[in-house]
C-alpha cells in the first residue's frame, strides 16, 4: 500500500478549507462496574470536602477543624474502591517478562498460581480487616463522634470487592486458557 492510500483512510481533521473538524465518539457508560460509581460518589464527596476546607480556611478566614479527617477517610475510601476496578480490569502492576522465555505449560501454571495467590490475598485482607473492626470496638473519630468501623467497614468491602473481582478474573482466565501475564495486551472482557 502507498502513501496516498494510508492518508486516504484515516480520518481528516484539517479540511479543505484549512479549518480543525474533529468529532468525538460517544461516551457509553454503560460497562463501567459498580465500584466505579461508588469510587466516584467517594471521590466527589472528598473533592467537596477539600473545596470547603479551601472556602473556610482562606475566603472566611475560619477553618472548619473536621475536614481534614473526613478528607483523609474518603480518600482511604476513594483508593479502597477504585483498586476494586484496578483487579477487575486486571491492570494493577505486573512483570510479565519472564513469561515471554518459559515454556507455555510453566507460563500458564504461574499464572494460575498468580491468581491463587491474589485471591488469598483479598481474602486474608478481608478477614484481618474483620478482626481488626472487632478488637477497635467502639473506638471513635478524632474529631467527629462516629465510630472508627466506618472507615474500616469501608476498607473491609473494598478488600471484598477486589477479592469477589479477583475470583471472577480467574475464572475468565481459566475460560479463555490464558491471562494478561501470559499475553500483555490483551483485553479484560467477558467475551
Amino acid at each position: 500500500m502507498d502513501a496516498s492510500q494510508d492518508s486516504n483512510s484515516r480520518p481528516k481533521v484539517v479540511g479543505e478549507d484549512g479549518q480543525f473538524y474533529a468529532v468525538d465518539e460517544e461516551v457509553s457508560l454503560s460497562g463501567t462496574p459498580v465500584e466505579g460509581w461508588v469510587a466516584l460518589i467517594f471521590f466527589w464527596a472528598l473533592g467537596l470536602t477539600v473545596f470547603y476546607q479551601f472556602f473556610t480556611r482562606y475566603v472566611l478566614n475560619d477553618s472548619a477543624a473536621w475536614t481534614e479527617e473526613i478528607a483523609r477517610y474518603l480518600l482511604i475510601a476513594s483508593v479502597f474502591t477504585g483498586a476494586a476496578i484496578g483487579v477487575a480490569k486486571n491492570n494493577h502492576i505486573q512483570v510479565d517478562f519472564l513469561y515471554r522465555f518459559l515454556p507455555a505449560a510453566l507460563s500458564r501454571a504461574m499464572a494460575l498460581f498468580v491468581d491463587v495467590v491474589r485471591i488469598a490475598f483479598f481474602g486474608i485482607a478481608v478477614v484481618l480487616t474483620f478482626q481488626m473492626m472487632q478488637k477497635l470496638g467502639s473506638y471513635k473519630m478524632t474529631i467527629i463522634e462516629l465510630p472508627m468501623n466506618i472507615v474500616y467497614g469501608v476498607v473491609m468491602a473494598g478488600f471484598a470487592a477486589m477479592f469477589l473481582r479477583a475470583i471472577w478474573v480467574m475464572r475468565l482466565h481459566l475460560r479463555r486458557g490464558y491471562s494478561v501475564l501470559e499475553r500483555p495486551g490483551t483485553e479484560m472482557t467477558d467475551n
